[in-house]
């Protein structure tokens, strides 16, 4: 917000000295205003005249030193300018700006660092999109919670958002998760079975098959169609990963069925569209896509010889859909399993007509789980891998959403589970919650320690002077900026990062300065400020579904 003033600034700046032959307007839009990268060297720092020194062939500390000039007189808004290096300009801020940043925040309250950069543009997020074949792994909880978090993020920017997940109803995998419950089903009958090669582990198909017994009793001990095994399967964990998602407080707008891609004929009509175009062809019974007309190095397989589509297919097919329903932006979440898939559906989604640009593809790394530096052997209670549900029961939601949020997408993610189970300022998430627990501790006993709240207006401001409080007040101001890049960059880490950052300068004043002191006014001022970093750390917290406990 501030920062947006002193482009304003510099942007009259720029205009006048067009006007005044000062420079020519070839230097429009290319200078920015970013954070300085080390202490000392300003509040912000500008390439202005590195710019219009390239473009005009110009000595740049000149044409520096006319800015600094300028800006300098700006009094309302800059303390002091400085020059640095080849040509860049530094620029310290009024402190009194800084304190205004209180009053910003009081008059929007929970909407503070809300913005409209999304313009209603419509986005779908497809995430998780797990198959119905088992209980959600972490590696699918990661998955979870950075889609969600990318959807909050972007609906707090003024996006219009679609949460979807891709049901995979259809295709190999759950025939095998058909034949693997009717195994167990005979076994537990005491009959003749064959358990598939591939097939399902864990006792959670041990439980299905018992509810079928339950259910049916021993009628199906001679079904030859595995179609009653695999949709009482499906509808078993279908109903368990829906609790999972609940326990997490992700919901979705729709669950697309892969099955409905064959049933509406799309399968079909997908590979008659490409065919007519020239890109599919058959050799040695199997129907290939020309994906190397389309940059790949080699064509693909999209229909076996045994004819059953590869993943591929649907896949685009599926794509299709979404661009049919008008999707400005489309956004997939994938496990980095995907990496190769991803180039075959956009060229596909290419040599549909489409434009790939309109897809955005994340790809996040694994989850390891440590204890005692060492990776926890694997959950055998439900399967072959540790569940969501497990993990929760572990360490809790928060913990499992902060720390899954830690690290970039494309991170190897490891979750310490020493650290995460710590009740103590170790655990980062701990650490960012006790915080705004400490500021409600602070506005609650302020009225028994004979400090009224008054509205800002009314406190002396200038008080708030300590170097630990102005640095508080420039985080809190660059949280709207600082959401808005995450959401653009589909990036929830460095709302993390943000709140461990202002969680961090929070304990460093609350240990160095007492908040409610023998002095009212200065107790009143900082009262103001305390309340203020508190909505942020809320609205901050809540953005990307991580609660603010009051007490701890």
């Amino acid at each position: 917000m501030i920062r947006a003033r002193l482009k304003d600034v510099l942007d009259n700046i720029f205009e006048q000295g067009v006007a005044d032959e000062s420079w020519s307007a070839q230097g429009a839009g290319k200078y920015t205003v970013e954070l300085p990268k080390h202490e000392g060297q300003g509040d912000f720092a500008t390439n202005f005249a590195l710019v219009l020194a390239g473009v005009e062939k110009r000595n740049p500390r000149e044409i520096a030193a006319i800015i600094a000039e300028k800006l300098s007189a700006v009094t309302e808004l800059v303390q002091k300018v400085e020059i640095a290096g080849p040509g860049f300009v530094n620029v310290f801020i009024q402190p009194d700006v800084w304190r205004q940043v209180i009053a910003v925040i009081d008059s929007a309250g929970k909407d503070f660092g809300l913005s409209s950069v999304g313009g209603g543009r419509k986005v779908m997020v497809e995430f998780v999109s797990a198959n119905p074949t088992g209980p959600l792994s972490i590696g699918h909880g990661r998955q979870a919670i950075l889609g969600d978090s990318i959807a909050r993020l972007l609906e707090a920017t003024g996006h219009d958002v679609y949460r979807e997940y891709y049901y995979n109803d259809a295709g190999r995998q759950m025939r095998v998760l058909g034949e693997s419950t009717r195994s167990r089903y005979l076994e537990k009958l005491g009959l003749p079975f064959e358990f598939p090669e591939d097939g399902y582990q864990g006792e959670y198909i041990m439980d299905i098959s018992q509810q079928l017994i339950d259910e049916k009793g021993d009628s199906l001990k001679d079904e030859p169609d595995v179609t009653p095994f695999k949709e009482k399967a499906e509808q078993h964990i279908f109903k368990d990963i829906s609790s999972t998602l609940s326990l997490l407080d992700i919901k979705f707008d729709n669950f697309f069925n892969e099955r409905s891609l064959y049933d509406d004929g799309h399968i079909d009509d997908v590979v008659k569209q490409l065919r007519d175009m020239g890109y599919v062809y058959e050799k040695e019974g199997a129907t290939w896509f020309k994906t190397s007309e389309l940059g790949q190095e080699q064509d693909r397989v999209i229909i076996k010889s045994t004819g059953e589509p590869t993943y591929r297919l649907p896949d685009i097919a599926y794509h299709r859909e979404k661009y049919r329903r008008n999707f400005d932006w489309m956004i997939d979440i994938f496990g980095s399993d995907h990496i190769a898939t991803v180039p075959d559906v956009l060229s596909g989604v290419k040599a549909l007509g489409y434009d790939e640009s309109k897809v955005t593809v994340v790809l996040h790394q694994f989850v390891t789980l440590t204890r005692d530096g060492k990776q926890v052997k694997m959950s055998t209670r439900k399967a072959n891998f540790v569940t969501v549900d497990e993990l929760v029961e572990m360490v809790g939601v928060d913990v499992v959403r902060f720390f899954f949020m830690m690290r970039k997408a494309d991170s190897q993610l490891e979750f310490d589970l020493d650290l995460a189970t710590k009740e103590s300022q170790e655990n980062p998430v701990y650490y960012v919650q006790y915080g705004h627990a400490r500021m409600c501790s602070i506005i609650d006993q302020a009225p028994e320690k004979g400090v009224k709240q008054i509205p800002f207006s009314e406190v002396n401001s200038e008080l708030l002077k300590e170097p630990e409080e102005l640095q508080l007040l420039k985080t809190m101001s660059t949280f709207p900026a600082m959401l808005e890049g995450a959401a653009l960059d589909l990036a929830p880490h460095k709302v993390i990062f943000y709140l461990l950052e202002l969680a961090s300068q929070f304990h460093s004043y609350y240990n160095k300065h007492k908040v409610i002191t023998d002095d009212v006014a200065l107790s009143q001022a900082r009262l103001c400020l305390i309340i203020a970093l508190r909505q942020v750390f809320r609205n901050c917290l809540a953005i990307v579904g991580l609660t603010a406990p009051e007490k701890m």
